[in-house]
């Protein structure tokens, strides 16, 4: 009798991690790519959206029944302070400090979205970087930020003509045609869905 629940015990056991090396090989399988797809839209019908994408191509996407809407405008420069939460992607420049070729400033709300520093694909070699603002000076030219997040800190220079940004809440009406988006997709086995879309105020594109 011992020998039998010994046999059926170490069979059960085989079992559960057959089918649990099976469930790991789906959820492997099942990969999730995050894809930021910038440019205008040509039409929207609350179930996808055809973009006129900035490299020229013409993309239509399934949108999600969840979409998530934000209005992205300007503001002044003066709304960067020390505590501020915000994200900036930045490119090197001739001397080898990081140039901002945007600033995004976050709602409070919204502090410590994306909090890190990592590859961005505005421009070819730019970055990404979500941080507090640990010291703002803005004195002539020479504008710059000390960056501080959960696993660093980063000096950012901010040219002059830099957009400086921020969003609200925004409503599935301002996706319309000519309106300049930034549109936030997962892309699960090849197949891409909108799940938050950023439409710039003003015929402004949204310069992250």
């Amino acid at each position: 009798m011992q020998t039998f629940l010994k046999t059926l015990s170490l069979k059960c056991c085989t079992l559960l991690m057959v089918l649990l090396g099976t469930y790991q090989l789906q959820l492997f399988a099942q990969t999730t790519q995050v894809v930021r797809v910038r440019g205008i839209v040509e039409s929207f019908n609350n179930s996808t959206i055809t973009i006129n994408e900035r490299s020229g191509r013409k993309l239509t996407i399934d949108v999600s029944e969840k979409l998530g809407v934000n209005e992205i405008y300007k503001i002044d420069l003066a709304a960067i302070t020390p505590n501020s939460y915000i994200g900036t992607a930045t490119l090197p420049d001739k001397d080898g400090n990081m140039s901002a070729l945007e600033v995004l400033v976050f709602p409070e709300a919204s502090r410590g979205n994306g909090e890190g520093s990592y590859p961005w694909d505005l421009e070819p070699n730019s970055t990404m970087t979500n941080a507090t603002v640990a010291e703002f000076s803005s004195m002539g030219a020479a504008r710059k930020m000390h960056l501080k997040y959960k696993d660093g800190e980063k000096i950012v220079y901010i040219p002059e003509n830099t957009p400086i940004v921020t969003f609200t809440p925004g409503n599935l009406a301002m996706i319309k045609p000519g309106a300049k988006v930034i549109a936030f997709t997962n892309v699960v086995d090849g197949k891409a869905t909108v799940m938050r879309i950023s439409v710039g105020r003003d015929g402004l594109m949204p310069p992250m």
